[in-house]
């Protein structure tokens, strides 16, 4: 059962994610697929149409955007995968214009399949790291960073010592 389960992620990720085939989503995920992705309005909703919502959301974005499967892991119902996604901004984004920069981001997705569809599905992205390369969030100065750093290190000598 594993191997089939991660056979349909790995179409889900080949055909609709990176092909922009939306019309193959509706064949690879159940109709009350539930996600439970941080995303505005997205949490806790059911159905084909959040899946859908999120994917033309993100190609708009993204139109190049790509997810390659590092590794991939199945265990009873659920399979993981650790991704790299990477795609050009050339779209609006929540309210910023495209920048034209390019992405590579990391990530971790857990489906859960029922009946050989995905049913179920959680994420976690480098969202920051993304919208850092974007120019949505600004790095710190090196300068800061390591004052940041070195105060952190400082702060937690003390209290290394009087336990060793």
């Amino acid at each position: 059962m594993s191997e089939e389960n991660k056979a349909v992620v790995r179409q889900f990720f080949a055909e609709v994610i990176n092909d922009g085939n939306l019309d193959r989503a509706d064949e690879l995920v159940t109709a009350n697929y539930v996600e439970h992705q941080h995303l505005p309005g997205a949490e806790g909703r059911q159905g084909i149409t959040v899946a859908k919502a999120f994917l033309s959301m993100m190609r708009g974005a993204f139109p190049d955007f790509h997810f390659d499967i590092e590794d991939l892991v199945a265990e009873g119902d659920k399979v993981v995968a650790r991704l790299t996604v990477s795609g050009t901004h050339r779209g609006e984004m929540m309210g910023l214009a495209p920048t034209g920069k390019r992405i590579q981001t990391s990530g971790i997705e857990v489906f859960r399949v029922a009946d050989g569809k995905l049913a179920e599905h959680w994420a976690t992205f480098d969202a920051l790291g993304m919208l850092r390369q974007i120019g949505m969030v600004p790095v710190p100065s090196p300068p800061l960073l390591a004052r940041t750093l070195a105060y952190q290190v400082r702060k937690r000598l003390p209290a290394a010592r009087g336990s060793a």
